[in-house]
């Protein structure tokens, strides 16, 4: 199984260790972290090494799209006359990209591609990573001067979204940036594009490191996101994308994600002695599901679900750290966690799965006891969206903090969208909140109908917070130009980047920055 480990000391000692006990396969990614892969058995065993600081399972994370190639494009593109990203890489850790399409070939024939990194494709792995196959320039420019490419190099992309993010960012007539070079990542799970956490942080762990070896500046666009954790960026996955966002002349943008009108989030209040009801509904089709409830840890109260049939999964507490159940062909697990070396609170999951059919569709009911209170604030999310669908939702949700992970993350660009047509906030853009968290949005950028190619050579509008990020990442390449490749402000990455796109963004004297929803402003466009 794999695992992500947190670990001091030398890499090459940590694996020669682990070494001694079984055989392990490891990925080094940098400021401590590494990816490997152990038996099993070897988990507990792996808690009490003096050498591991913390573990965590991977998770899966989704693309933050709606509408794909809806064929409506509204959206403004941004673009300086002076200014085209030449001598910037951006990054795009996504599905792919089609190397053959005309936005990323330049007019003298060859790729502005600098390599894909296929995840999904056994071969030949760039150095340091042990799956997958690169695809350099060079094989890449082999296959387009061929009658049919994909008979040379086989096709890149198979949705089109991680096409759709790199001509939204880069691309010769839609992109922000139409000079940049490319570095892509094919993020993929077996049939599925649907991707895990590790994938994602070996992915920039790789455009990074190509980054530094051409001592270029990179702005890394990544169009993921889930609802499983604390949302506070206290995750083992978040903790590793704020820290290596701080390497090299790097920058990296990820979306707010689509939950914003979802319902998906529930907070609440309790007092001591008080007993409350949660209602949600589940959607038909769904074969898993999961609640994850987070509250302070010095806050004692039980937790029981009861199923749209009146069946109950039992009631959970303190006492009783862990309870599964089969009702009806569905198990539930739940799981009353401990708080972490990374978060002072603590977790109450809910881990909802069929036995080969749908789990039951209406209403569901989260029954909380309070005991002794201190705090008495808590959050649950639901899973996006793009996972359970807008049949699944809380009957009295929040739009408040429903920004998806690792939008969460520190030290880096989280971008919400608005609709461009009417200025206004898309419905489904991930929301933040301020006080006492201050997790917000930094920027917002068009989410609706925006101009992007689609796999069959074509222009289309696509819609989600997942083509707004690519458009930041796109006017951060311009502002990377500028600063670093011209030298007009050779620190222009990381937080300094991030301050100049909230300085240049254009505000309403009706709203009052930062915002929940829009951040410091809307990407407007250059001149």
């Amino acid at each position: 199984m794999e695992l992500i480990v947190k670990y001091s000391g030398d890499y090459e000692e940590f694996i020669s260790k682990l070494a001694n006990f079984a055989a392990v396969m490891g990925t080094d990614l940098g400021q401590g972290y590494a990816v490997i892969d152990i038996p099993v058995s070897m988990t507990e065993m792996l808690r009490g090494l003096s050498f591991v600081e913390d573990i965590e399972l991977p998770k899966n994370v989704f693309l933050n799209e709606l509408n794909v190639g809806s064929g409506c494009i509204s959206s403004p593109v941004f673009r300086r006359s002076s200014y085209t990203g030449r001598g910037v890489i951006i990054g795009v850790i996504d599905t792919g990209v089609d190397y053959t399409s005309r936005e990323f070939i330049s007019p003298d024939g060859r790729t502005r591609i600098i390599s894909i990194w296929d995840q999904s494709r056994p071969g030949r792995p760039p150095k340091g990573f042990n799956e997958g196959t690169e695809y350099t320039s060079e094989a890449i420019n082999n296959a387009l001067s061929a009658d049919d490419p994909f008979d040379i190099l086989p096709p890149t992309d198979i949705s089109g979204h991680g096409t759709a993010v790199a001509g939204i960012a880069a691309g010769n007539t839609t992109g922000t940036a139409p000079e940049a070079s490319i570095v892509a990542v094919r993020v993929r799970t077996g049939d599925d594009e649907e991707g895990r956490t590790v994938q994602l942080m070996k992915g920039l762990r790789y455009v990074i490191n190509k980054a530094s070896e051409l001592s270029m500046p990179a702005s890394i666009n990544i169009s993921y996101g889930m609802n499983e954790g604390s949302h506070r960026g206290d995750s083992l996955f978040e903790s590793y994308i704020s820290s290596v966002s701080g390497e090299w002349k790097t920058s990296v943008i990820i979306p707010t994600g689509n939950e914003g009108g979802a319902g998906h989030h529930y907070e609440g209040d309790l007092q001591s002695g008080e007993t409350i009801d949660i209602g949600f509904f589940t959607d038909t089709g769904i074969v898993s599901l999961y609640l994850s409830l987070w509250k302070n840890y010095v806050d004692s109260f039980s937790c029981e679900l009861i199923l749209p049939g009146g069946e109950s999964a039992g009631v959970i507490n303190k006492f009783s750290e862990s309870v599964r159940i089969n009702a009806g062909g569905i198990a539930v697990t739940s799981i009353y966690a401990q708080p972490s070396r990374r978060s002072a609170n603590q977790e109450i999951f809910y881990d909802i799965r069929s036995a080969g059919r749908e789990i039951p569709s209406g209403l569901w009911i989260l029954r909380i006891r309070a005991e002794e209170i201190v705090d008495g604030h808590f959050d649950i999310w639901l899973p996006t969206v793009e996972q359970v669908g807008r049949g699944t939702y809380f009957v009295d949700p929040s739009d408040r903090l429903t920004m998806t992970i690792p939008s969460t993350a520190s030290r880096i660009i989280r971008t919400a969208g608005f609709n461009s047509r009417t200025g206004a906030a898309a419905v489904f853009s991930g929301r933040g909140i301020g006080c006492p968290a201050n997790i917000i949005p930094d920027i917002s950028a068009p989410a609706v109908d925006v101009s992007a190619p689609t796999l069959s050579g074509g222009i289309s509008g696509f819609t989600g917070t997942s083509f707004a990020a690519p458009l930041a990442a796109g006017y951060a390449a311009l502002l990377m130009q500028w600063g670093i490749v011209c030298g007009y402000s050779p620190f222009m990455y990381g937080e300094k980047l991030k301050a100049e796109l909230h300085l240049l963004a254009e505000r309403s004297p009706f709203n009052r920055y930062p915002d929940p929803v829009f951040g410091y402003g809307k990407i407007r466009p250059s001149t």
